[in-house]
């Protein structure tokens, strides 16, 4: 069930706000097979460009999708999109923070259903936006 009965434009989406840690950077190592050195050797990732271990894009990406699973629900899993662009990586300690809005709705879909495009993003504890871009769902 969406957070409100009936999402409109100008709606705030739900905030999911966690902050990671390099337990959390090897489990997802684990379950996703991308053990790239990057994420878990200090050593290595401290004489990259980012100067230390960075979590995946894709697990930060994942609290972007939770936000718009609380959002709504059952509709999200089965008709959701994104289009995102990562624009900076987390690193261990950060606290990251998803935000969204509902900007445009479309009523001329089929079968009556009507489709919301939400502005969406992950930004950390500095401000810094790390990731930004636009979800689509289809809702009946």
């Amino acid at each position: 069930m969406p957070w409100v009965s009936d999402p409109a434009v100008g709606e705030e989406l739900p905030v999911v706000e966690r902050t990671i840690d390099a337990e959390q950077i090897a489990r997802y190592a684990e379950a996703s097979g991308d053990r790239n050195p990057i994420h878990l050797d200090a050593e290595f990732a401290s004489t990259s460009q980012f100067g230390g271990i960075v979590a995946h894009g894709m697990l930060t990406l994942a609290f972007v999708s939770e936000s718009l699973c609380l959002a709504f629900g059952k509709d999200w899993l089965e008709s959701g999109k994104l289009k995102v662009r990562l624009k900076a990586p987390a690193y261990p300690g950060d606290v990251v923070r998803s935000w969204g809005r509902v900007v445009k709705e479309d009523a001329s879909g089929s079968g009556g259903g009507r489709t919301l495009e939400c502005a969406v993003g992950l930004s950390n504890g500095k401000g810094e936006e790390l990731i930004t871009g636009v979800a689509t769902v289809t809702l009946p």
